[in-house]
């Protein structure tokens, strides 16, 4: 058989620079096309915020006890810390929206009221 039945086959003689599988580089068209690029997030409130800074906002606000009554999640009735109820939160997705959406709820209540002139 001939070489030309196999058009995967690597020539030896060939410089590997010139093999075309041999380039480790994307192909400049992929790294510029829009999927590489993440989203805007300029809409986003809790674009930057931490899970941590988020609860510790909620915290200072309500103090455990109201979180609790809020939320009504064992990390935050029984003996509640930063850190189990960050573990808990990373770790049970419908929770994480819960105190996301608190979250929200206080930033737009302290949101100054547009002024009318």
């Amino acid at each position: 058989m001939s070489d030309e039945a196999f058009p995967g086959k690597i020539d030896p003689e060939m410089p590997r620079s010139a093999h075309p599988k041999a380039s480790s580089k994307p192909p400049a068209e992929a790294a510029a096309s829009p999927a590489a690029r993440p989203a805007p997030q300029a809409n986003n409130p809790l674009h930057g915020l931490t899970l941590e800074a988020i609860l510790a906002s909620l915290v200072e606000r309500y103090g455990w006890e109201g979180l609790a009554e809020r939320i009504p999640v064992k990390c935050f009735m029984s003996d509640p810390s930063m850190k189990s109820s960050l573990t808990f939160l990373r770790r049970t997705p419908w929770a994480r929206e819960k105190v996301e959406k608190l979250y929200l709820v206080r930033l737009r209540r302290n949101k100054p009221a547009p002024r009318k002139f």
